[in-house]
């Protein structure tokens, strides 16, 4: 991605950055799911309460 820090206006900084965009390599398919790495929330057994 360009380095856009450096202007000021909106409008051409959007510009820059979706040309970059366009211009850059495809990524590779993902090797896990997104989520993967989340830590995961244990459910709570059925009718018990919380507090």
């Amino acid at each position: 991605m360009a380095n856009t820090t450096n202007i000021e206006d909106k409008a051409e900084r959007k510009k820059v950055k979706r040309a970059a965009r366009k211009k850059a390599a495809p990524k590779g398919p993902r090797t896990g799911a997104r989520g993967e790495a989340k830590q995961k929330v244990k459910k709570l057994a059925r009718g018990q309460s919380k507090r």
